[in-house]
């Protein structure tokens, strides 16, 4: 297990942890099924790799195409349909104006790209509270990997006690887990946790709401 000793900054997840996504994610994927299938895929099934990056899941998903079609039909979806189907959580906002207003430096790490991170946090003004990014743009292992919490220890310049890792999947848990840092696993998410790989990923911390988050994180500044 990992705690944080003194609590300096935080590594937010993007996808369903501060903006939900969940819905465009979703029917990204089903219309992409759609498209080379004729046919789409449940929930739930489509909830279990909810965090994996992008391209792994379309080479599996749809081995017989070349990644770069699937990839990009689900992409140019994604971004038709953002207005229609992105929206905020209610209270994240609070959370991260609190932290703010406190000093607490704020990054994000997702798997992601930084164009369409960038577009989400500007539909919904949260632009302004995070320092930078690391995104599947950078040339690093992806989550579950510790590459993505590493390159932003790096960019932070912070001790791994210093730092909590927020997240809504095992994804995010993993990758804070091989990086040796202290996570927190958020109750607003519809992520499955079957996915053989990170099925032993453990969080130190969790938090079922946005205003229990943000008692718990300013409770480690303390």
């Amino acid at each position: 297990m990992n705690k944080v000793k003194k609590l300096t900054t935080v590594f937010w997840d993007f996808d369903g942890t501060l903006v939900d996504t969940n819905e465009v994610i979703l029917e990204s994927f089903r219309a992409t099924y759609m498209h080379y299938f004729g046919y789409t895929k449940p929930v739930d099934y489509i909830t279990k790799f909810f965090g994996e990056p992008l391209y792994s899941t379309m080479a599996r998903e749809f081995p017989d195409l070349d990644v770069e079609d699937p990839v990009a039909y689900y992409r140019e979806f994604q971004k038709e349909n953002a207005d229609r189907l992105v929206k905020d959580f209610p209270g994240v906002t609070e959370v991260l104006k609190e932290l703010d207003r406190m000093g607490i430096r704020q990054y994000i790490v997702t798997s992601r790209t930084r164009e369409s991170t960038l577009r989400y946090l500007t539909m919904f003004g949260l632009d302004k509270y995070f320092i930078d990014m690391v995104t599947c743009d950078d040339d690093i292992r992806p989550k579950p990997d510790a590459d993505p919490a590493l390159k932003a220890l790096s960019k932070a310049g912070c001790g791994k006690d210093e730092v909590m890792m927020v997240g809504d999947g095992l994804y995010d848990i993993k990758c804070a887990n091989n990086a040796g840092i202290p996570s927190c696993l958020v109750g607003w998410r519809i992520t499955g946790d079957t996915n053989d790989n990170i099925g032993d990923a453990v969080w130190d911390y969790s938090a079922e709401t946005p205003e229990e988050l943000r008692d718990l994180l300013i409770g480690l500044t303390e």
